[in-house]
């Protein structure tokens, strides 16, 4: 879905990180289950936005393309990654995500969630 007709960009790793980002069915912020086991898309997304400080571009390049072509999950990802980008930028994202009825699963520790994006962004916006 998301990298057809996409550059790679010569890093396997962060390829894989993005594209794992792009299909994500899942938001963990952090370890789920009593193990604390890291999800690989929770580990993508420390990958890119470990990337923030040494490729800002490529990671904005990434988050706005997620942001048009992502899975829902994928969107949450992005605009979450946006806050750290540019804030002004980010609140625009989650209130144009608010329109979007799509679905994910939820991870906080042990706790297994759903959520839509448009109530996920709306509680993002409160926050910030």
């Amino acid at each position: 879905m998301f990298g057809m007709g996409k550059k790679k960009s010569g890093d396997p790793e962060w390829d894989a990180a993005v594209e794992e980002l792009a299909g994500a069915d899942t938001v963990a912020f952090g370890g789920v289950g009593i193990a604390g086991t890291l999800l690989p898309v929770t580990e993508a997304y420390r990958r890119v936005e470990a990337a923030l400080a040494e490729r800002p571009e490529a990671v904005r390049e990434e988050v706005d393309r997620l942001l048009r072509r992502g899975s829902p999950a994928g969107k949450a990802y992005a605009a979450t990654l946006l806050e750290r980008l540019d804030p002004a930028a980010a609140r625009d994202a989650w209130s144009r995500l608010r329109e979007d009825p799509g679905e994910f699963t939820t991870f906080s520790g042990c706790v297994m969630g759903s959520a839509n994006l448009r109530e996920y962004a709306a509680d993002r916006l409160a926050g910030l």
